[in-house]
């Protein structure tokens, strides 16, 4: 038979080993929840497939380059026409069945399941002395400009410049959505990887 002593050290005991490890728990720091997946960039909407344009009076300042890039939602393509103010910018951009040369009516064959006619209101030449400003001949790819893994551009050739215009075929995927931003000294075209605006 247990005393009354040995009852009550007991009980004490048990109180202070659930006491104790209540105090231990509250000392624990909590961990923190795991953070959300953080959610994928949504790519630029609203563009379309439809031409577009800005009727600008030529520029007598000449083309001197054109480039490209890869983004994460979109390929572009940069006509740099250096001192041209972004309103002075008069361009043409839309798909066409087959790339035509001005002038001539050459037939220009450009690589791509589709064709964006890009005509830029301004010569690649000087306009007073007629030297090329732009290093490129008709029907050939663009001086410097490499394609390889890009996900939407397939070919970009020179159509030629033509009473004060440039003309440019650019070969992509598909028939995808584009947008044309000018900015002083460059016209730009970025044609999107889909149509619903996802990476």
């Amino acid at each position: 038979m247990l005393q009354r002593g040995t009852i009550r050290t007991r009980a004490v005991c048990v109180t202070l080993a659930l006491v104790g490890a209540t105090l231990a728990t509250a000392t624990v720091p909590a961990v923190a929840a795991p953070a959300a997946a953080p959610r994928a960039t949504a790519c630029p909407t609203g563009w379309g497939s439809l031409p577009e344009a800005d009727s600008t009076d030529s520029t007598a300042t000449p083309v001197r380059n054109v480039r490209t890039g890869r983004h994460a939602c979109y390929d572009r393509m940069v006509v740099d026409v250096p001192g041209a103010p972004a309103a002075d910018l008069g361009y043409s951009v839309r798909y066409v069945d087959r790339l035509l040369q001005d002038g001539s009516g050459r037939h220009i064959p450009v690589a791509g399941g589709a064709v964006l006619e890009v005509r830029v209101a301004a010569p690649a030449y000087d306009p007073e002395t007629g030297e090329p400003t732009y290093p490129a001949r008709a029907g050939s790819l663009l001086p410097g400009v490499n394609l390889t893994g890009y996900r939407t551009f397939r070919d970009a050739r020179y159509a030629g410049s033509f009473e004060g215009e440039t003309q440019i075929g650019l070969g992509v995927r598909s028939r995808l959505p584009f947008r044309v931003l000018r900015l002083d000294g460059h016209l730009v075209i970025d044609v999107a990887h889909n149509w619903t605006g996802s990476r």
